[in-house]
């Protein structure tokens, strides 16, 4: 909920020039030539055991002068011709270790001794990746790259524009990665849909709405870009992030004016921004909107709107939306339980919130972490410390760590009920299943021991 699909992500994360951890750099040694076989870091008798054992970097330093020899000699005792392949591992190689200048001065040496080198847009793509991880604010030597290309035939394309934009926000060079899709977009070519949706997501999480919506209106008025309903949906997800709601709801029309319909993914989105915020009457309003425009609702929608309604304190409420949840043919899950466990502690509910275990296992749904901690601090908290007790207890034999709110709660409880040894063995117990450090663990029993010791000599009730 709240964040951008795992297909939209895997679309927009997958680098379209990978950077090998191993290069397999060198072709077939000839044996006749043994510096040449040390040079070339066990040079292979046969290409497809080159394949099979990928080679370490050859380039021992980045040195421009030992670069340049390495590959003359490499070059030279070579019994088939270099084709793009190696000589693109040679680039990648030394790029990984030396400046952008140099590796631009190995490309040009490689291209002026192999007169049979013919640059394709991969080779200018490794050189574009390295100038744009490079500190350089300018740009220069991006733009050095991006003339090389043009001046030896090769035109910037879509991918030119993915790898350039990726890279720079990659290295967190977002203002540049705008600036320089414009630039792109004007001269070559405008970014795909994945590149556009990659950089706006970047933006949304660096820059102000109005330099989004800025970027936005000129892509769309200059370069005829438009965003499409994954962009709505980075827009919608980032607003709600920021409990901007209203503007939420604005890009929900905005969408529908486009052409676009919301998805049941974009609706959640909007429900979970308001439940976060305990609105759970909007939160309704949203999930009957989705119904009225026929989209489904799914787990999620249903786990989120429980969530808001238990956080809202409407409980009965909630437990009608888990019977709808059923009757859809969604089974609850243990986030569906816990939220409305977490609804009736709030409420004072306990013993009613220790009722819904029994009917959770009943239905096969196992408890989680976060549901035993839940309950045990409702429990501790309404000072139903006997059953508290026997909670930690199932908790401890099952290997529950304790959060520390939990924690703290069941100490306390103890503590004032003047079970100190308990609490003693609960604060071991914490240590050593690792639930919290030794330091936090500790200083919740001390505060509490000071506590209680401050209160009985005040005369106080505990």
């Amino acid at each position: 909920m709240g964040k951008i699909p795992s297909s939209f992500r895997s679309m927009t994360s997958t680098h379209l020039v990978k950077k090998p951890t191993s290069c397999p750099l060198a072709p077939p040694r000839d044996p006749r030539n043994r510096i040449a076989r040390r040079e070339s870091v066990k040079i292979s008798h046969h290409t497809d055991q080159v394949s099979r054992e990928p080679l370490r970097n050859p380039f021992k330093t980045p040195d421009l002068s030992d670069a340049k020899s390495l590959f003359n000699s490499i070059a030279a005792t070579s019994r088939i011709p270099l084709d793009l392949k190696f000589h693109n591992s040679v680039l990648q190689s030394y790029a990984s270790i030396a400046a952008v200048d140099d590796t631009v001065k190995l490309f040009l040496h490689i291209l002026k001794s192999q007169p049979g080198f013919s640059p394709e847009h991969s080779t200018f793509h490794i050189l574009l990746s390295h100038a744009c991880r490079a500190p350089d604010s300018s740009l220069s030597n991006v733009h050095l790259v991006l003339n090389l290309m043009v001046n030896n035939g090769v035109a910037p394309n879509q991918v030119t524009t993915d790898i350039a934009v990726r890279s720079l926000c990659e290295s967190g060079r977002i203002s540049e990665a705008m600036d320089l899709i414009k630039e792109l977009s004007k001269n070559h070519s405008p970014p795909d849909t994945y590149t556009y949706n990659f950089l706006l997501k970047h933006l949304c999480k660096c820059g102000s709405l109005d330099v989004v919506y800025e970027f936005i209106d000129e892509m769309k008025e200059t370069f005829e870009v438009k965003p499409d309903l994954v962009s709505y949906t980075i827009l919608i997800d980032n607003v709600c992030n920021s409990k901007n709601l209203r503007e939420a709801m604005r890009l929900v029309s905005a969408l529908g004016d486009a052409g676009f319909k919301p998805d049941c993914f974009l609706y959640n989105t909007i429900m979970k921004g308001f439940c976060t915020l305990s609105k759970g009457s909007e939160a309704i309003i949203v999930y009957k909107k989705m119904k009225e425009e026929g989209v489904e609702p799914d787990r999620i929608t249903y786990n989120t709107l429980i969530f808001g309604l238990s956080k809202s304190g409407r409980v009965e409420e909630a437990r009608k939306y888990l019977q709808t949840m059923v009757e859809a043919g969604y089974e609850p899950d243990a986030v569906t339980y816990t939220s409305l466990m977490n609804g009736m502690c709030r409420k004072g509910a306990s013993l009613g919130a220790l009722s819904l275990l029994e009917e959770m296992e009943a239905r096969g749904c196992a408890p989680n972490a976060c549901t035993y901690n839940t309950l045990l601090y409702g429990l501790c908290k309404a000072r139903l410390m006997d059953k508290g007790i026997e909670l930690y207890g199932l908790m401890k034999s099952n290997g529950v760590k304790l959060e520390s709110s939990a924690y703290a709660t069941l100490v306390r409880g103890l503590v004032r009920s003047g079970k100190v040894a308990e609490a003693y063995e609960v604060f071991d117990y914490a240590v050593d299943s690792k639930s919290l450090t030794d330091v936090s663990a500790y200083t919740t029993l001390e505060a509490t021991l000071k506590w209680l010791k401050k209160a009985k000599e005040q005369g106080l009730a505990v």
